[in-house]
């Protein structure tokens, strides 16, 4: 990436990418459970409750989370990619995972959990990326790509998904 690794988008590029995002995802904003998911979830997708991390009070799985879908985007898009990284209806940005968050480099640019408002990385192309939904209390992950980095270990730190690719997770079969 030429230039900053984080750059906040402009106002154009923050709206196409936002339309697009209501586009392909038929986004739709909503604090009522009825209006649940909030997304159009993939095909290839899992949806875990983030539940489990309400009695985590060192913060430790909740650091692990991060983490992993962190290692997980970073992983997915390759040594030299971007990501897109979404709060709605605020400054949104696009950054290189590869150049953030070590010793002298700039923070990594929101976080995978939803805190107050809808978060979404997004691969440039859409392919994969995660979404945290703030009152579903729920992450979304999707691109196989991605789900094969991360789900088995999101799998052990938040328990079985709720969903996958969009419909109601059965129960876990041996």
């Amino acid at each position: 990436m030429i230039g900053d690794p984080v750059v906040v988008l402009p106002d154009a590029e923050y709206r196409r990418v936002w339309d697009r995002f209501y586009e392909d995802f038929g986004f739709r904003p909503s604090t009522n459970p009825i209006e649940w998911p909030a997304i159009k979830e993939p095909v290839a997708s899992v949806t875990w409750s983030l539940a489990a991390l309400d009695d985590d009070p060192s913060d430790e799985r909740l650091d692990h989370l991060v983490a992993v879908v962190k290692q997980g985007l970073a992983s997915s898009v390759g040594p030299s990619g971007t990501l897109f990284a979404l709060d709605w209806q605020h400054t949104s940005y696009r950054f290189a995972p590869q150049e953030v968050d070590g010793p002298g480099q700039p923070p990594w640019p929101l976080s995978p959990c939803p805190d107050g408002d809808y978060f979404v990385f997004l691969a440039e192309d859409f392919r994969f990326g995660s979404f945290g939904h703030p009152w579903e209390e729920s992450l979304c992950l999707f691109g196989e790509e991605l789900l094969d980095v991360a789900a088995t270990e999101v799998d052990e730190v938040l328990g079985p998904p709720i969903r996958r690719a969009g419909k109601a997770a059965g129960p876990v079969r041996s």
